[in-house]
């Protein structure tokens, strides 16, 4: 069995360990298409699985809206408090900071095998969720481009 098959194994264990089945689910998913000899899907996941995977979690957030659980006046009354407005301001820069992530994870794969070991390891013993990778990268990105290079 070579390296990878076995850091596959293991974060699939730390997944089971600590009860997460995002990370389970997503690690056996690899896992299995590498016994199974799918390389041709990598490429693909590589450069689309990120894409797909900001879609589906945009369509999670904005289902009660489409739905109906969200009415229309509600909607209005986030003009109107302070903590709505502040938190359209925090998704304005968490977004920006994400834009930053997307692009430092596609120029640099050490750093987004870094943040991948933070992140399981974050969801594994912390309860977090694995949404971490793309706005640690923008946390990243941001810190960096005050870093002389």
């Amino acid at each position: 069995m070579d390296f990878i098959n076995i850091l596959l194994l293991i974060l699939l264990a730390l997944g089971v360990i600590g009860n997460n089945p995002t990370v389970s689910i997503a690690v056996a998913i690899l896992l299995l298409c590498r016994l199974m000899h799918l390389d041709k899907v990598f490429p693909i996941l590589e450069q689309y699985g990120l894409q797909i995977g900001i879609i589906i979690l945009t369509i999670g957030v904005l289902a009660p809206l489409a739905s109906g659980k969200v009415k229309a006046e509600n909607f209005l009354l986030i003009f109107t408090n302070w903590q709505s407005l502040l938190a359209v301001a925090i998704g304005i820069f968490v977004a920006y900071l994400a834009g930053k992530g997307t692009s430092l994870m596609t120029d640099n794969p050490l750093v987004v095998t870094g943040l991948l070991i933070g992140t399981i390891i974050g969801v594994t013993f912390f309860r977090g969720v694995p949404v971490g990778p793309l706005i640690a990268a923008g946390i990243l990105a941001f810190i960096l481009q005050f870093v002389p290079k």
